[in-house]
């Protein structure tokens, strides 16, 4: 039976995409490619309805990561924890949330083009900023169903202020009653120990039923999660954080994504990631049974999440 998903098909991609970016077919007559694309002008030549599930971890517009992100310089100018003389997150403004809004509409209007009637859309966010992810996703039509929980073990951010006290040009008497007074209090960052999913999705063409039976998409399936195998799937999903991140400063974890993918997809269901970093997603969406697509605008970057997704899951 031919799969009405499989990215070889001429109505998804032109003739053009698919002379250039067509990748190894072989396991399972299951396709996987990344486009080193911006996705902003990709995903126009995708066919509307065309994909299953969306599941994307876009830049945070937190301290350079915006959409002019540059892994080259960023690693540049990151110390462990620490971006110019703050901890990673710590330059906070307004405008972030601001321009990450801006950036992400027009990607979800694509999003919500592109997605089958009832499909579901699940995109990390920086903690502080989702609310800016949620806007522009519901903005963009998406129903905002829930907000999951990536729950790992991450490591404390606050800063002491004692030295700065110490390097104050004040009397050692002064610099003593400051540092009482504060008490080793430090900057407002608690221990991070998860990051939010934004959980939207396309409004159904009539029942769940009917919605399911002509497309496949509007319903979870909870029989078996990769997870917490023996309980039924919850909003808070444990999973470290990958050793080998594959030159990407922010990994996602394969089995956290495998996990969603079972979740919110059927078998052989075109899965979208508009951000494919080091194709974490891809790899997870080949190893759960479904076809794959993403974009990458960082040619070395698309590079290695193309050879990665073909030694894990063809070779």
């Amino acid at each position: 039976m031919k799969n009405e998903n499989v990215i070889d098909d001429v109505d998804l991609f032109t003739a053009r995409q698919q002379k250039l970016f067509r990748s190894s077919v072989a396991h399972n007559d299951l396709s996987a490619i990344i486009e080193n694309e911006d996705c902003r002008i990709g995903m126009k030549q995708l066919k509307e309805n065309s994909i299953s599930l969306i599941l994307t971890d876009p830049p945070y517009f937190i301290d350079g990561m915006g959409d002019d992100w540059n892994t080259q310089k960023l690693k540049a100018r990151v110390k462990p924890g620490v971006i110019g003389s703050l901890p990673a997150g710590m330059k906070f403004s307004v405008k972030q949330g601001q321009e990450l809004q801006k950036f992400l509409t027009p990607v979800a209007e694509e999003w919500m083009r592109v997605i089958r009637p009832g499909g579901f859309c699940l995109v990390f966010s920086q903690n502080r900023l989702a609310h800016r992810t949620a806007i522009a996703l519901e903005d963009a039509g998406f129903e905002i169903r829930d907000v999951l929980i990536w729950r790992y073990e991450g490591q404390a951010k606050a800063f002491s202020q004692d030295h700065f006290i110490r390097k104050r040009k004040i009397s050692a008497e002064e610099k003593d009653r400051l540092l009482h007074k504060i008490g080793g209090r430090k900057t407002p960052q608690l221990k991070p120990q998860g990051e939010m999913i934004i959980l939207g999705q396309a409004p159904r063409e009539g029942t769940f039923v009917d919605n399911w039976d002509k497309w496949e998409t509007g319903l979870i399936d909870v029989n078996n999660p990769l997870i917490n195998a023996s309980q039924f799937p919850g909003t808070v999903i444990p999973s470290n954080k990958p050793k080998e991140r594959y030159g990407h400063m922010t990994a996602k974890p394969v089995d956290l994504l495998q996990h969603l993918i079972r979740i919110f997809s059927a078998p052989r269901a075109l899965v979208l990631d508009s951000f494919a970093g080091s194709g974490s997603t891809g790899v997870a969406a080949i190893l759960e049974g479904r076809d794959f697509i993403g974009y990458e605008i960082e040619s070395e970057m698309a590079s290695r999440a193309q050879e990665r997704i073909k030694v894990t899951c063809y070779e």
